[in-house]
């Protein structure tokens, strides 16, 4: 039974692009573990934590949804 755990900052995140994360990761989870079979999709779990900006240091410096809106922009 897969468990995939996803942390990310708090604030970054829609509703929308939370559960689309949950699907695709439970689509390839599907497809790998699970061989295809349909019925295995009943036991993918999927966890998305989102956690408070002062929890996350990257670099020594502190990491906020500003910063990672402005690294995915600038790719």
């Amino acid at each position: 039974m897969p468990f995939v755990n996803v942390r990310t900052v708090k604030g970054l995140l829609t509703e929308q692009q939370r559960k689309e994360i949950q699907d695709r990761i439970s689509d390839v989870m599907l497809e790998v573990e699970g061989r295809g079979n349909p019925d295995f999709r009943k036991y993918i779990m999927v966890l998305v934590e989102e956690h408070d900006a002062t929890a996350w240091s990257v670099h020594g410096g502190g990491l906020t949804p500003e910063v990672v809106q402005g690294l995915v922009a600038s790719l």
